[in-house]
C-alpha cells in the first residue's frame, strides 16, 4: 500500500527526479580507464565488422540475431562512437544474439544497442572499459560481463525495458561497475549482482519490477532516487553457508520514495553482512526498511509515512552474531506499525532519534544500548520500550 505524502516532500522530490547531474571528470580516473584522444575515423561498417582503431559509425546497423556479433571490439583503447545511430537485431533471435562484444579496453559511447539476446558484451581480455551516452534498450541483457575480471564506467547513459540492466556469467567474472549519472527504467530487473562492487551515484532507477538482485558482492547508492518501482532489491542471506550474501549495502543521501516494497515478499529482509543507511530520505513506501546483518551504520535518515518503519535483526547464521553500530539521530514520522524496532538479541547503539505519529511503538528495543537522547511522542502503541525517551 502505498501512502499520500505532504506538499514539500513532493516538491523536493520534483526536483530530485528533473535530470541528473553530469559524470564528474574525475570517474574515469577512479577506475583506470583510458580513452583514446585521436579523433576517431568515419567508416561504414558492415554486420560482423571487428574493430582495431578509433571508429565513428556513418549508418544504423541491423543484424541477424546470430552469435556473430554485430561489432567486435580487438584494437586497445580505441573509441567507438555511434554517432547517434542504432546498432540493432533484425529478425527472429537466434540462440546468444549479440550486439557489442569488447575484447579490448575500450570506451563505446553515443548510440543505442537495441534487442540483443546480449546488447553488450565484456569477454576475456578486457578490464577497463567505459559505456557513455549510450542507450540500451530492449535486450534481455543489457550489459553483460562474460569472463575475467574488469572494471566497468558507465555515464550519462539510459538503460531501459530490458529483461536485465546488467548482469555477468556465474563463477567467471569479476570486477566493478560505476554507474554515474544514468537512468535505469521500465527494466525487469536493473542489476543482478554476482562477485562485482557496484557503485551508484547520481543516478535514477524509476518503474522498474526490481532494482537489485545481490547474489554476491556489494552494492552502494549515492546521491541517487530510487522511485515507483515494483520494489527496490532482494538480498537473501543462505544460512547454508552457500554463496547467496552481500557483504555490504549502502543508500547515502539517497531518495526511496513511492515503491511498491522496499523488498520483495518471498525475501522481505535485506541481509547483507554490513547494512549502511545514512543521510537518507525514505517516504511513502509500501513496506518499511527490514534489514538483518552483523552491523549496522543507520545515521540521519528520516523514514516517514511509510507502511512499515525501520526493523533491525541478526543474520539467520547457523551460529548468529549480535547485531551492533549505531542507530542514531534518525526520524520516524508517521509510519504504519513501530518507528524503529529491533529483534533481541541484536544490541546496537540506539540515540538521539525521533519517533512520532507511528501507528505501533515510537521505538520498541528491548536490550540495545541507550545512547540517550530518544525523543517520542503520539505514538500509537506507546512510546518508548528499551530505552528512555522524552517526550520534546
Amino acid at each position: 500500500m502505498q501512502r499520500t505524502t505532504g506538499r514539500i516532500v513532493t516538491l523536493a522530490l520534483a526536483v530530485l527526479l528533473t535530470g541528473v547531474p553530469s559524470a564528474q571528470a574525475g570517474d574515469a580516473v577512479e577506475l583506470g580507464v583510458t580513452v583514446e584522444r585521436a579523433a576517431p575515423a568515419s567508416r561504414p561498417l558492415r554486420c560482423g565488422a571487428v574493430i582495431t582503431r578509433s571508429t565513428v559509425l556513418t549508418r544504423d546497423l541491423a543484424c541477424p540475431g546470430t552469435e556473430v556479433p554485430a561489432i567486435r571490439i580487438i584494437g586497445a583503447n580505441v573509441v567507438l562512437d555511434l554517432g547517434g545511430h542504432t546498432v540493432r537485431r533484425t529478425g527472429p533471435a537466434s540462440g546468444d544474439s549479440r550486439g557489442i562484444v569488447v575484447e579490448a579496453n575500450s570506451t563505446v559511447r553515443n548510440g543505442t544497442v537495441r534487442g540483443f539476446r546480449w546488447g553488450y558484451v565484456v569477454d576475456v581480455g578486457a578490464d577497463r572499459i567505459r559505456l557513455h551516452r549510450l542507450t540500451l534498450t530492449d535486450n534481455q541483457i543489457a550489459i553483460y560481463h562474460l569472463g575475467g575480471y574488469a572494471r566497468f564506467l558507465l555515464t550519462d547513459s539510459r538503460v531501459s525495458g530490458n529483461d536485465t540492466g546488467f548482469s555477468s556469467e556465474f563463477d567467471a567474472a569479476t570486477g566493478e561497475l560505476a554507474i554515474r549519472s544514468s537512468q535505469f527504467t521500465g527494466n525487469r530487473r536493473g542489476l543482478f549482482v554476482d562477485a562485482h562492487v557496484v557503485d551508484v551515484a547520481d543516478s535514477t532507477f524509476t518503474s522498474n519490477t526490481s532494482v537489485f538482485y545481490c547474489f554476491n558482492g556489494q552494492v552502494r547508492f549515492r546521491s541517487s532516487t530510487l522511485s515507483r518501482n515494483t520494489s527496490v532489491g532482494a538480498l537473501p542471506f543462505d544460512p547454508g553457508g552457500g554463496f547467496d550474501f552481500c557483504l555490504e549495502l549502502s543508500f547515502e543521501n539517497t531518495f526511496l520514495t513511492n515503491n511498491a516494497s522496499l523488498a520483495p515478499p518471498d525475501a522481505p529482509a535485506w541481509e547483507p553482512f554490513h547494512f549502511v543507511m545514512r543521510d537518507s530520505w525514505v517516504v511513502n513506501n509500501g513496506s518499511g526498511v527490514r534489514a538483518g546483518a552483523r552491523t549496522v551504520d543507520v545515521q540521519g535518515n528520516t523514514l516517514w509515512d511509510n507502511a512499515g518503519g525501520l526493523t533491525l535483526a541478526d543474520l539467520p547464521e547457523f551460529e548468529p552474531v549480535t547485531l551492533t553500530g549505531p542507530v542514531r539521530d534518525n526520524r520516524f514520522l508517521g509510519n504504519d506499525g513501530d518507528g524503529l524496532r529491533v529483534l533481541p538479541p541484536s544490541k546496537p547503539t540506539v540515540a538521539d532519534n525521533l519517533a512520532q505519529g507511528n501507528t505501533g511503538w515510537g521505538i520498541r528495543a528491548p536490550g540495545v544500548t541507550d545512547g540517550g537522547g530518544n525523543v517520542a511522542r503520539d505514538n500509537g502503541a506507546g512510546d518508548c520500550e528499551g530505552v528512555v525517551c522524552t517526550a520534546f
